[in-house]
């Protein structure tokens, strides 16, 4: 299967920080890819680099049929191809669930009223709040609000859906909730990239573990690598229980 997304070489410098050192990996489309790996290893900036939220150095990215590392890039088809989901909602206070999720389809789909409610009532559904719609974020809980935001980029129809430690901010009972909409979309053939803590859900719903470290990867394959890991720094990343 050819790669939906495909980084090669990639390397990103913050200043004379070397974040990425020389990353490769591909994502076959309908996989899930976890990343894992301690904090400063640059497994975000990875995930960040996938929807040009940040340029790389040098190397290559091609995503969605995007080439990301050539000068011109169509920032907003990329933005339709790609949903990201962040450990922050960004949810708009001042709007309802229902409006927080029609924004994007009315002035960047150019979708009809009713078109735009009617997939925002179909994504609540998908995660479990369809009774919110016309909730404010502050009536909601962490977990609500971050499926709520899950919903939002789902309602883009994108064609990859990136989270970045998407439960850090939640207690384990929020954790689950979210953590189950990911498993059903995994179910559901989503293409999805996750940077996760969650080793026990990254070995469940993963089809690829990507290890990094030091701003490598560093060991990657299936999900048995968390049980039987090859090098020495897995194995201590997973004895830390991290």
């Amino acid at each position: 299967m050819s790669a939906v997304v495909s980084l090669q070489n990639v390397h990103k410098s913050f200043g004379s920080n070397q974040v990425l050192k020389g990353v490769s990996f591909d994502i076959a489309r309908g996989q899930v890819v976890a990343i894992i790996g301690q904090s400063g290893s640059g497994k975000s900036t990875a995930l960040r680099c996938i929807d040009r939220l940040e340029t790389i150095d040098e190397g290559h990215i091609q995503v969605c049929g995007h080439q990301l590392d050539g000068g011109k890039v169509d920032l907003e088809q990329l933005r339709k191809d790609v949903g990201i989901v962040f450990q922050s909602y960004n949810l708009f206070p001042h709007l309802t669930v229902g409006r927080n999720i029609t924004l994007a389809l009315r002035h960047v789909r150019k979708l009809p009223r009713k078109t735009c409610e009617e997939r925002a009532r179909q994504v609540l559904e998908t995660v479990g709040l369809l009774e919110k719609y016309d909730s404010y974020p502050e009536q909601l809980s962490g977990g609500q609000q971050q499926r709520v935001a899950i919903a939002r980029s789902l309602a883009m129809e994108p064609q990859v859906m990136l989270f970045d430690e998407v439960t850090s901010a939640l207690d384990p009972k929020l954790t689950g909730e979210v953590l189950k909409v990911i498993e059903k979309l995994a179910e559901g053939g989503m293409t999805m990239v996750l940077v996760t803590h969650e080793m026990a859900f990254a070995r469940r719903v993963a089809d690829q573990i990507v290890f990094m470290h030091h701003g490598q990867v560093w060991e990657t394959g299936g999900p048995d690598i968390l049980v039987n890991p090859q090098t020495q720094e897995l194995q201590d990343f997973i004895g830390n229980g991290l």
